[in-house]
């Protein structure tokens, strides 16, 4: 198990979340496949899910200027599913705080 590494809380999946009350984004390990995505939701948060989709993001190169001069680096590739839930159900991320 624990294929979910953290749920994705930003803007921009809160604006999906809050559009859609049934939809809610993790980050999930690279070699997570649909069905085991799927089976741990439901045991972790109790809820039924209907569809899962998985997307992948490759790592970015950054860099900046600093007085020591130029540092390179590059962001972490990650894997994201979107989850869509059964009607009327949802799940509350902030309910441990």
């Amino acid at each position: 198990m624990a294929y979910i590494i953290k749920p994705l809380v930003t803007e921009k999946m809160t604006g999906v979340t809050e559009k859609q009350n049934n939809k809610f984004g993790f980050i999930v390990r690279p070699d997570a496949n649909k069905v085991e995505i799927k089976k741990e939701i439901e045991a972790k948060y109790n809820v039924n899910v209907v569809s899962v989709n998985t997307m992948r993001y490759n790592g970015k190169a950054k860099s900046r200027y600093t007085r020591a001069g130029l540092i390179k680096g590059r962001t972490d590739a990650y894997k994201k599913a979107i989850v869509t839930l059964k009607e009327g159900e949802t799940i509350d991320f902030y309910s441990n705080i």
